[in-house]
């Protein structure tokens, strides 16, 4: 059900002339489970993993999304347990017109893949440090310029775990809390789109 309203909102917002462009943004955000094992189980949930963001650890899932560069709105959504590489997902965040292609530096090194499931679009990944080789001041304003456009995903990000409260999960397991992942993206867009929708009535 989530799946199927998710898709039927894009629908509808398509018909009201809210259609995707040619550009995606992809992003991941974590979002937090519960890392205590004082439960009826006594268990911590094993379809929730642990993984490291900078100096320290969250244990939960992350939620991936596509975003439409113009309207913001978001039009692919997909779970996975924290530990999973946002790379990985990229396949399933692209919806194969794109032109161009925003990603943090998390997504460094998938030319190749944005080549395959996105055959027109040019990478505007932000490139990526390495410990031996440092970024040139060339590339550091590249990626500025490239996170002017980038930073429109974390609206998305916002309205979801600010505004309609989904910072932490509410179930067991990733099937329900997809569900209801792909519910939040629906009713985000929603929200993003509401001036609009409200003007036109």
């Amino acid at each position: 059900m989530g799946k199927q309203l998710f898709t039927q909102i894009g629908e509808y917002l398509t018909k009201q002339g809210l259609q995707v462009s040619r550009g995606t943004i992809v992003d991941a955000t974590i979002i937090s489970a519960p890392s205590s094992t004082k439960n009826r189980t006594k268990e911590r949930d094993p379809e929730m993993h642990q993984t490291k963001k900078g100096n320290q650890w969250y244990f939960g899932m992350k939620a991936h999304i596509g975003v439409d560069s113009q309207t913001t709105l978001i039009h692919s959504v997909a779970a996975t347990a924290a530990n999973v590489h946002d790379s990985q997902v990229l396949p399933k965040l692209l919806h194969g017109e794109e032109t161009r292609v925003w990603g943090d530096a998390a997504y460094s090194g998938q030319r190749d893949v944005i080549r395959q499931y996105a055959p027109k679009a040019k990478s505007f990944v932000q490139a990526k440090a390495h410990r031996h080789r440092p970024l040139s001041e060339t590339e550091r304003g590249r990626n500025r310029t490239k996170s002017k456009v980038r930073a429109k995903v974390e609206h998305a990000f916002l309205v979801i775990k600010r505004i309609f409260g989904w910072a932490k999960v509410r179930y067991r397991g990733l099937a329900k809390n997809t569900h209801w992942l792909q519910i939040s993206c629906g009713l985000a867009n929603l929200y993003v789109a509401r001036r609009r929708l409200l003007a036109e009535t």
